[in-house]
């Protein structure tokens, strides 16, 4: 009966610990993405509205829309840049994750060829008693 990996245990966590990690990166693109499509919406919104004031009123309600925006975008860059620290965070993070995964799946593989080797080896073993003792026999069985 072949053996288990002895750290099969500690190898499936490390696999769950990057498959969060992926999700986090995941997530934190998807975060940058929105973000970065929101304020290019915005400033196509800010190309395409042209208004004409035509006395105080609308005049004041222009600029009141055009500092709002100006502060939306603002709000905007200040999302971008923190959304893009926490990409870097979760790109490490996966990186991370996953170095410490790949040695363990090498050592895995390892094992494994090393199992069958030996199962091989004790095939083999059986296969060379079988053929000795048929050998065995027949040789008696000649001489008799």
């Amino acid at each position: 009966m072949p053996r288990a990996f002895p750290l099969a245990g500690l190898l499936r966590l490390r696999q769950l610990q990057q498959e969060k990690a992926a999700g986090e990166l995941a997530a934190a693109n998807l975060r940058m993405r929105e973000t970065r499509e929101a304020r290019a919406g915005m400033y196509n919104a800010l190309e395409t509205s042209f208004s004409e004031p035509v006395d105080a009123t609308t005049m004041n309600a222009i600029a009141a829309a055009r500092s709002s925006s100006r502060s939306m975008l603002a709000d905007l860059f200040a999302l971008d840049t923190r959304y893009a620290a926490e990409l870097e965070t979760a790109r490490t993070g996966f990186t991370a994750a996953r170095a410490r995964s790949v040695g363990l799946e090498k050592l895995e593989g390892k094992f494994a060829e090393a199992e069958a080797a030996e199962d091989l080896r004790a095939e083999q073993t059986i296969l060379d008693e079988l053929a000795g003792t048929v050998w065995h026999r027949r040789q008696k069985e000649a001489n008799t």
